[in-house]
């Protein structure tokens, strides 16, 4: 069963929550996949059920379609925020690290033709493999960030959470005046360019110095 961990491998001390993640925040994945610019924050949510290491091996369904990788930094929540401050938001960070959201595209795709929510394409079991986390106190600057993901020696995906449209504190700001964010719960805070489809036996990367620099493969199931 998932447990939130530090970088020594113990349990965080907090329980497995939700995860609400952040769609369209990087200006050069919107271009990539021709999406519109959001005038607000494009919030979905990733049930618990979602939520598995990182460093196990990463479980896609083939008979659903591609599967992309989509990397993000992932922020652990541990205090109680119902529209929050700014102040507040900062300081109810516990954590820092990182997350694939996996993206069945193809049904995705259908989805947003149809009209419909995202869920299906988004939220299934094991669709958020996410790291332990780094303390947030030992984080200098959350806006500078640099995060890669490498799949078969070759990069994908680099970022720097300078390049955000709304900073991680502004992102809890908005959440928390749609629903409140419990202690537990872990914000993916959007993805930049360079998603595409995975493949079983592929070899991910995934990396943010000095904290993480993770190896784990991908399976088919």
């Amino acid at each position: 069963m998932y447990q939130h961990l530090n970088l020594q491998g113990l349990p965080f001390g907090l329980p497995a929550g939700k995860v609400v993640c952040v769609g369209r925040n990087y200006l050069d994945h919107i271009k990539e996949l021709n999406n519109d610019v959001p005038a607000e924050p494009l919030l979905f949510l990733k049930p618990a059920t979602s939520l598995c290491s990182v460093t196990e091996p990463v479980v896609i369904p083939t008979h659903l379609g591609a599967c992309h990788n989509e990397l993000e930094v992932a922020v652990l929540i541990g205090q109680t925020l119902t529209r929050a401050t700014p102040a507040l938001a900062t300081a109810a960070i516990a954590g820092v690290g990182l997350a694939l959201d996996l993206t069945l595209r193809d049904v995705q795709d259908k989805l947003k033709s149809d009209g419909h929510p995202w869920e299906r394409a988004k939220a299934f079991d094991k669709a958020c493999p996410v790291s332990a986390f780094t303390p947030a106190n030992e984080v200098a600057d959350l806006q500078d960030l640099t995060f890669t993901l490498t799949v078969n020696g070759e990069v994908k995906q680099q970022g720097n959470t300078s390049m955000m449209m709304r900073d991680i504190q502004s992102l809890l700001v908005a959440i928390s005046e749609v629903f409140t964010l419990e202690p537990g719960d872990i914000v993916l805070t959007g993805t930049p360019k360079g998603v595409g489809p995975l493949q079983p036996q592929d070899t991910l990367t995934l990396n943010m110095s000095p904290w993480f620099n993770i190896e784990t493969r991908v399976v088919g199931a």
